[in-house]
């Protein structure tokens, strides 16, 4: 399993994965770091109300995920993504839980996310994990599923 460290999604890795998994989805939706969109920014991920972390293993980054406050004072989980070569070995499922961890150590009870209907490997993920379905949270156009967990 990777080992998890903070770090800026507007830097490499951090950087580099985000742009991957923005142009992975592009066939899926479009672009959606488009205006209109939620957003996910370097800042809104980083401390004090946010978290952004890479996964590495064997000396590669092979994920990242990030953390943002909610105006509610939920937090949302976002940019989940892991790289294809280390797909199918339960890496995402340990990115959601270090998520989820750094969410409790900012003080969140809460956590939020969505998928889009292109994604139901995502969604099943998220349901099994104890994901519930919520209503739209977000006005995210690129969404199909939105989740809510008890932290």
């Amino acid at each position: 399993m990777p080992t998890f460290r903070h770090a800026r999604a507007d830097e490499p890795p951090g950087s580099d994965l985000v742009e991957a998994m923005v142009a992975e989805l592009e066939p899926l939706y479009g672009r959606i770091d488009v205006p209109g969109a939620p957003t996910a920014t370097a800042e809104q991920m980083a401390p004090p109300h946010g978290a952004f972390l890479v996964g590495e293993q064997d000396g590669q980054a092979v994920c990242c995920g990030g953390v943002k406050r909610l105006p509610d004072g939920t937090c949302e989980i976002k940019r989940m993504y892991v790289v294809p070569p280390a797909r199918g070995r339960g890496i995402a499922r340990e990115l959601l839980f270090a998520l989820e961890d750094a969410a409790r150590e900012r003080g969140y009870t809460v956590a939020r996310l969505d998928t889009g209907p292109g994604q139901p490997h995502a969604q099943r993920l998220y349901e099994r994990e104890g994901y519930r379905p919520v209503a739209d949270f977000n006005a995210n156009p690129f969404a199909s599923f939105w989740g809510e967990k008890a932290l």
